[in-house]
C-alpha cells in the first residue's frame, strides 16, 4: 500500500506518519508539508492508494488544490484531516469528491477507522455533518437532515427497515444503473450528497458496493425485482 500525507504542522505530520506506520507496517508513506510539495510528488509518481491532506496549507487555495489532485489522480481517494470544521466547507469538499473529512481533534482510533473505510471504497462522513442545525446548514446538508428526520416515525421504520425516503429514491436510481452524476441531476442533488446517501445506504444494508445494495434492497422488499 502506498500513502501520500501532507500537513504544514511538523509535529502533527510526524504523529500521523507514526500511527500510520504502526497500523500499516508494510505501507510506503510519502510525506510533505505543502500543496506545492504534493504536486511535486504527484509529478513524479501517481500510484497512491490514498492521499491524506490538511486543508489550509501553503502553495495553493484548498479548493483549487483538491480539484487538481483529483484531475491528476482520478481514482485515488482523498481524506481531509483538518482543524477547520465548518459545515459549508465540509460540504464543498464532499461536492468536489473528497472521500472523508476528519477533525484533528478526533482520536487515533477514529482516524484509522475513517481511513480503513475509505480504503475499502466507502466514505467517512463526520456525525456532526448529519446533526447540524437546519438554519445554518447549506442546502445539501439540509436535505440530509430533513431526510433523516422524516425517517423517525415508527411506522416508517417498520415499513422501510431504516431506509429514508430520499435513500429509497437513490436506491431506485441505482437499480436503473444510473451514475452518481445522473442521480444528482434526476433528484436535484449535488454529487457529493448522492455519494453520502449511497455510503449510508451501504452501511444500513451491510453491503460493500452498489450492485449488492440493489440486490439486498430487493431481498428486503425495498425494491421490486427487475425482469
Amino acid at each position: 500500500m502506498k500513502l501520500l500525507i501532507a500537513d504544514d504542522h511538523e509535529l502533527f505530520l510526524q504523529g500521523l506518519e507514526f500511527i500510520l506506520h504502526k497500523e500499516y507496517p508494510k505501507a510506503e508513506i510519502v510525506s510533505t508539508n505543502s500543496y506545492t510539495g504534493i504536486f511535486e510528488v504527484l509529478g513524479k509518481q501517481k500510484d497512491f492508494d490514498l492521499i491524506i491532506t490538511d486543508l489550509a496549507m501553503p502553495g495553493a487555495n484548498w479548493l483549487d488544490a483538491i480539484a487538481k489532485m483529483h484531475e491528476i489522480c482520478v481514482d485515488t481517494p482523498i481524506i481531509i484531516i483538518s482543524a477547520v470544521f465548518d459545515g459549508e466547507i465540509l460540504q464543498k469538499t464532499f461536492d468536489i469528491g473528497v472521500s472523508g473529512y476528519v477533525s484533528k481533534s478526533f482520536s487515533n482510533s477514529i482516524i484509522i477507522s475513517a481511513i480503513n473505510l475509505v480504503l475499502a471504497g466507502g466514505m467517512y462522513i463526520p456525525p456532526e455533518v448529519l446533526h447540524m442545525s437546519l438554519k445554518s446548514s447549506p442546502e445539501p446538508v439540509k436535505d440530509l437532515i430533513k431526510d433523516l428526520d422524516e425517517n423517525k416515525s415508527v411506522e416508517y421504520k417498520e415499513k422501510n427497515k431504516g431506509i429514508t425516503p430520499r435513500q429509497l429514491e437513490v436506491l431506485q436510481c441505482l437499480s436503473e444503473g444510473l451514475s452518481n452524476k445522473q442521480i444528482a441531476y434526476k433528484l436535484g442533488l449535488s454529487e457529493g450528497t448522492v455519494k453520502i446517501h449511497i455510503t449510508l445506504l451501504m452501511r444500513t444494508l451491510d453491503v460493500s458496493n452498489r450492485v449488492l445494495a440493489v440486490r439486498e434492497a430487493v431481498k428486503r422488499g425495498l425494491l421490486e425485482e427487475t425482469k
